[in-house]
């Protein structure tokens, strides 16, 4: 009998596709926005007050929140800078992927045509021992979790 033992969420590693990134560039330290939501349309009963018909009708997902401590020389950041700064939006598919102890994927959740909105640094504090905090934020229009295949 084998037991399950769900994954650690802190060994995990981000690609953009179409870039070439230094192996720096790959690696967070948050990441946050994977999720789906199935929105309803609520129509009430026609004759009958009590009851309230639900209806799907579209999945919304959350902006992808990446955090990390700056990098100086990354071209995520040069996309950004396009993109954000210079209105050339160039949406690129993102994989957020999920390791095993073996540095081999679990889980990829591949998302399309994604493109940055938003990039922000921590504060800057002289009173303060802290690394600097880059946020990157991306809009995107899906996802699918593709699961990794046993061997």
């Amino acid at each position: 009998m084998t037991h399950y033992y769900p994954p650690p969420g802190f060994h995990f590693r981000v690609d953009v596709q179409g870039l070439k990134p230094h192996e720096s560039d790959m690696r967070f330290t948050e990441v946050s926005g994977l999720a789906m939501e199935l929105l309803t349309e609520e129509i009430p009963e026609g004759g009958e007050n009590r009851f309230v018909q639900k209806y799907p009708s579209r999945t919304k997902y959350p902006e992808l929140v990446l955090k990390r401590g700056l990098l100086t020389n990354s071209e995520i950041l040069v996309w950004i800078e396009e993109c954000v700064g210079g209105l050339q939006i160039t949406p690129r598919d993102i994989n957020v992927i999920l390791l095993n102890d073996d540095h081999e994927p679990l889980l990829t959740w591949h998302l399309t045509k994604a493109f940055p909105t938003k990039w922000a640094t921590s504060d800057l504090n002289a009173m303060n021992n802290a690394v600097v905090i880059e946020t990157i934020q991306f809009f995107y229009q899906t996802f699918t979790l593709n699961k990794a295949i046993k061997k």
